[in-house]
This record gives structure tokens, sequence and C-alpha cells, in this order.
């Protein structure tokens, strides 16, 4: 399974970014796929995670900001991130965990926030 993340950068505080993780064969391979974030010190985090049933999990931190949602057709996950703040900063992974419970990672895409 590959996953390509793209979408990360610099934005201010109070912008928007919208990541993307494409991921190789079907979408309906795997149960669920998602985002994890990790800044520089700290464990890696639950951002948000969507099932193959769409049903979606947000970390407590997100408060209604970001958005994770998929495209089928594409093979793709999204998360819409809005009102980003200095604190979102970390790198941003793609993950996806198939019907036999493994897991598998992009290789992260950073995401800077600006005070």
């Amino acid at each position: 399974v590959q996953l390509v993340e793209s979408g990360g950068g610099l934005v201010q505080t109070g912008g928007s970014l919208r990541l993307s993780c494409a991921a190789s064969g079907s979408i309906f391979s795997f149960s669920r796929m998602g985002w994890y974030r990790q800044a520089p010190g700290k464990q890696r985090e639950l951002v948000a995670t969507i099932t193959h049933a769409s049903t979606t999990n947000y970390g407590d931190f997100v408060k209604g900001r970001f958005t994770i949602s998929r495209d089928n057709a594409k093979n793709t996950v999204y998360l819409q991130m809005n009102s980003l703040k200095p604190e979102d900063t970390a790198v941003y992974y793609c993950n996806t965990r198939d019907w036999g419970s493994n897991d598998y990672w992009g290789q992260g895409t950073q995401v800077t926030v600006s005070s």
C-alpha cells in the first residue's frame, strides 16, 4: 500500500489548508483512513479518521475547525483545515487500516502556521 500526501505548507494564523492523501489500490480495501500529526518533541496524535461507512472521528483539539472527507472514485481522503493556529504546526501523516487491522503510513507533509 502506498499513500501519497500533498497540500502541506506555510500559512498564517486563521488561514486554511487542504491536505490530500491518495492511496494505491481501491479505497474499499481499507476499513478506515485518517490523519495523524506529530509536533517536535510530542507524541503522534489523532487528527481525524473516516471509516468505510463514512463515520468520522476527530481529535478533541479540532473543535469543528477541520473536516475529513473521502472521494471513493479517486481513492483519496482529504483534510480541510480552517482557522489554523500556531499550535497546529506539525508533520501530518496519512494513515490507513485494512480489514486485517494492518496500518499503513504516508511519508508525512509539513504544516506550519505562523503567528
